[in-house]
Parts: C-alpha cells; structure tokens; sequence
C-alpha cells in the first residue's frame, strides 16, 4: 500500500514526523508537507505563481522520502499525487490542536485531506488536543495506524473523509460524532508600527457547546473523536422550499 503524508504545521513539526514513521507499519510511505506552517489557510490552491518541491533529508523521516513545498498543504497533495504517483491513502497531520465543527472551514489539516477525497483517494485527517501537560505524538500515532488500516480494509464512500481528534491524555476509547458548534469567537486587535500606521491581528477564542454525540463533548471527555465528513456541501433539506422561493424571483 502507498501512503502520502501532509500537514499544516510544516515538515518539521513533531506531528507529521510521528505519523510518518507510524505509516510505514502499513505500507510505503511518501512525505510531502510545507515549508513553514500553513495553519488555517484552508483549502487554497496556489495558481498566480510556481511551486518549488524539494526532497528534505533534514526532516528527519530516515529512509521516507520526505519533499518540502512552499505552498499550502492542498497543493502539497497535489504535488505529491501527480509527482510521486497515485497514493491509496493520504492521511494529513499529526495536527497541534483540534480542528472540530466549524475549524473544518479553515483548517489546512483537513484540506489536505479534503484535497485527497476530491481526488478519489481514501482520506483521514488527524489532529491532537494541545491541552494537556504533555503531547504524546507517539501514542496518537498509534491510533492512527489502526484507524487507517480499518479505513484501507472497509473503504470510505466517494467523497468522503474521516476527520479524527486525539484528546489530551490516554484515550478512554472512540466515539463516532458529528460535527459540534465548535468555532472561533474572532476579535481584531489593532497596533501601531514605528512611522504610526495601524496594523492588525485577527485573534479569538475558541467557543462551542459540548452537545452529546458531537466531537467536542467526545474530545473533552477523554474520547477519540471520529466524524465523517462529505464534501457534498448541499443542505439538501432547503432543496424544495428554496425552489418555491425562485419561482417569486
């Protein structure tokens, strides 16, 4: 089986160096992530401007080949399926941080498994909870070897993804979930430079409700959160009434 391995964080990060030597338990493994982190950009494509793809001996994966792309992770996937040849799997991560409910938007951890799903190749997007004393990638690395060779023995339906949390800890065990309310409450902070013009940082504050049977009460409560995710973005219950709408437009 071949393996491709993305993140957000960078090629350096402790998450993907973790999930990449965990992969090689199930098959040939390939790395291609950024350059430098890519945290929240989402599932951009970059096409004003060329992409450099560069084997990375320094990243530390020993004998996994290991390339370095300044873009984001999306085209990381792109570059590493058509340059390196069509993986049966691409598992994105070890994420620094949860990406639950609505950090799905914006999460590049999870474009560049959404990127791996609308490419038809089976797809699971790993991320950890950064709230504990210690973060045990290798422990989370573990899970993820046996989550993903459920995933290459049972399959997942055309256009869909798993997209799956690690709590903080030693996991209690797996809950199935739906996405939460979970999202970023922003703020804007506005700062001077030397010559006096403002600039500004977008910050907030992670909020949500723990509502049973979603990935955040899974998650605060000790569990491994598995979710679903389809990239058929329709509401489809809206379909019928919205069509009434048109017919007044």
């Amino acid at each position: 089986m071949r393996i491709l391995v993305s993140n957000d964080d960078g090629i350096f990060s402790p998450g993907i160096k973790a999930l990449g030597l965990a992969m090689r338990a199930l098959g040939e493994v390939c790395v291609v992530a950024p350059d430098v982190e890519q945290s929240a950009v989402g599932h951009g494509i970059t096409v004003r401007r060329p992409l450099r793809f560069k084997h990375t001996a320094s990243a530390g994966f020993g004998e996994i080949p290991a390339y370095r792309v300044d873009g984001t992770p999306a085209d990381c996937v792109v570059l590493g399926v058509h340059l390196l040849g069509r993986p049966d799997l691409v598992v994105s991560g070890i994420n620094i941080g949860v990406n639950l409910g609505l950090d799905l938007t914006h999460s590049g951890t999870v474009a560049a498994a959404l990127e791996g799903a609308s490419l038809g190749i089976p797809s699971i997007a790993f991320s950890l909870d950064t709230s504990g004393e210690e973060l045990n990638f290798t422990l989370a690395a573990e899970w993820a070897v046996r989550i993903a060779r459920l995933v290459m023995r049972k399959g997942l339906p055309k256009g869909v993804l798993l997209n799956v949390n690690f709590p903080a800890g030693v996991p209690k065990g797996v809950m199935v979930t739906r996405l939460s309310t979970h999202h970023w409450e922003d703020t804007v902070v506005e700062r001077l430079d030397p010559e006096g013009r403002p600039y500004y940082w977008i910050a907030g504050t992670p909020v949500g409700e723990e509502e049973e049977g979603t990935d955040l009460y899974a998650v605060r409560r000790g569990y491994i959160s598995i979710t679903p995710v389809s990239l058929d973005f329709t509401a489809a219950d809206l379909l019928g009434e919205v069509a009434r709408w048109v017919e007044e437009v």
